[in-house]
């Protein structure tokens, strides 16, 4: 039986609202600060569920549904194997942040992520129109009936990912991804669904490095450093990650409705880097060389952008610090993946704007 939805888009809409308001700067002729449109109201509540506490990490298993390139799988494979890495201004870094969410033993949620598994449905068994009910069936049946993957209830996460030809029931309407939980041999597993957004969203599920829609005229999207897929891909996987080891079972942390909740990432939407607010994602670094904005070293050199999250120690959305905040010797392993680049110039400092997670 599959219980409450959670979507870890569900600001959506409102998000998008943002963006057209706080591109112009004006509400009735009237000039605002744009900043002052973010809420300050938001606090994700502890609602005494388990939370993904062990073993120490959280075990993702990952289901490609669909064609996807070598080098898709390649880049989102990087992404999780980046949580090995302790430099600063690094994925684990980003994840670091919700070791601060603990449940009613005080027990932080895991404080890594580990890619256990994948598989391919290349041929798409189920169509490729889906209902979630078929992305619960898709999970439940790769553990119980296919046995691709071990039945792990203590710290697994079951994702399937889609191609960017599948639809999903709400993706790219009022969700970019969701997780959610099914019964298996008699115990809840926590599965999830993101799809590719290229074709079919850009502009809400791969945004800032897609416009709108229905944007305002001029807007300029940002340039991906992975690809338009991947990247709107990694940064909702981001979000839905982090939704699912905080709030597995609809019983964690969250704010409002329990099946539309505002959760680690959600409740800071549309929100990058130090300064963000609805319309700007925050000041990024840019790869010198192509251009591409991200706020994340990963693993092979891989650059990411990926979500702010809620903080319940300092009860705000985690913010970006300048680079030059950093020591320079926390810094001296990033200059291989920097390609060399003086990242300690006055310039450098200028375009170079990361967060560290903590």
């Amino acid at each position: 039986m599959i219980t409450k939805k959670k979507s870890a888009c569900s600001l959506l809409l409102l998000l998008l609202i943002h963006v057209l308001v706080a591109s112009t700067g004006v509400i009735n002729g009237e000039t605002i600060n744009p900043a002052a449109l973010v809420p300050s109201t938001t606090k994700l509540e502890y609602h005494g569920g388990p939370l993904l506490t062990g073993p120490p990490a959280v075990n993702v298993y990952l289901l490609w549904y669909g064609s996807f390139s070598p080098q898709h799988k390649l880049a989102v494979s990087d992404f999780f194997a980046s949580f090995h890495s302790a430099t600063p201004g690094s994925v684990s870094a980003w994840w670091r942040t919700v070791e601060a969410y603990r449940d009613a033993r005080r027990a932080p949620v895991s404080g890594t992520v580990s890619l256990a598994a994948q598989a391919s449905d290349p041929g798409c068994s189920l169509g490729k129109t889906l209902r979630r009910a078929h992305v619960a069936s898709l999970a439940r049946d790769a553990i119980a009936k296919k046995r691709l993957f071990p039945l792990d209830d203590d710290g697994g996460l079951y994702l399937v990912l889609t191609a960017p030809d599948v639809a999903v029931e709400r993706f790219c309407m009022s969700s970019c991804g969701f997780h959610d939980s099914v019964a298996v041999s008699g115990r809840k597993v926590v599965f999830g669904h993101v799809g590719d957004p290229a074709a079919q969203c850009p502009g809400l599920c791969a945004w800032p490095y897609a416009v709108p829609t229905y944007g305002p005229p001029g807007a300029v999207p940002l340039v991906a450093p992975n690809g338009v897929g991947v990247d709107g891909m990694v940064m909702n996987v981001a979000a839905v990650l982090a939704g699912s080891a905080t709030n597995p079972f609809g019983n964690g942390y969250f704010q409002g409705d329990a099946l539309a909740p505002l959760e680690a990432a959600t409740a800071c939407a549309g929100m990058f880097g130090d300064g963000a607010y609805p319309g700007y994602p925050g000041k990024l670094m840019t790869d010198p060389r192509t251009r591409a904005s991200f706020n994340v070293y990963g693993a092979r050199g891989r650059r990411f952008l990926l979500p702010a999250m809620w903080d319940p120690l300092s009860l705000t959305c985690k913010k970006r610090l300048p680079v030059y905040q950093y020591h320079e010797s926390e810094l001296k392993s990033l200059l291989p993946r920097a390609e060399g680049r003086n990242i300690f110039s006055k310039t450098g400092a200028t375009a170079l704007c990361f967060g560290s997670g903590r």
